[in-house]
């Protein structure tokens, strides 16, 4: 199965850092779309996973129309993270699909309304308290990323701890 984490317009670089950081630990394709809230070169995205840089595959974007050119909704499984979704992460089965995609919004104001409202059927959110406008990205993704690996029983990820041998 091929994990795909799409980030548009991310804005924190320690966010997309740690991203970064958790792409590489589960060997999932980060995306980045511009524009972007600062320098991929920057210290402080590189320093949340600077020694998994080498081991990231890392994908960027011109603009979100070329993300969309290139990787079609229609042809490809897409969800869409979002507190605006009807369903919960936890609802979906990820399991029958060999290549999935995850889009993240910005930190600040999330995906574009008309994305969404273009492929509600597939937006989906974390529950979390009414009263919280949302989670943050890095957590956000890890959590999503998780459930997926979940469903696929995490094919090509360590399970047995190489530490403490019965």
């Amino acid at each position: 199965m091929k994990l795909n984490i799409v980030l548009v317009e991310p804005e924190i670089p320690q966010n997309t850092g740690n991203i970064a950081r958790t792409c590489a630990a589960i060997g999932a394709k980060l995306h980045l779309v511009k524009p972007l809230g600062f320098d991929i070169s920057e210290k402080s995205v590189k320093r949340a996973g600077l020694d998994y840089w080498d081991k990231l595959e890392i994908e960027e974007h011109e603009n979100l129309q070329k993300f969309l050119e290139k990787y079609n909704p229609k042809g490809n499984k897409m969800y869409f993270v979002t507190t605006k979704g009807e369903k919960t992460y936890a609802e979906i089965d990820y399991s029958k699909n060999e290549e999935i995609f995850l889009l993240f919004g910005k930190e600040t104001k999330g995906l574009p309304e008309d994305l969404l409202k273009q492929n509600i059927e597939n937006a989906i959110r974390i529950p979390m308290k009414e009263s919280l406008r949302s989670l943050n990205l890095s957590n956000s993704v890890a959590i999503v990323a998780y459930e997926v690996l979940k469903q696929h029983n995490f094919d090509d990820l360590e399970q047995k701890s190489k530490y403490f041998k019965k």
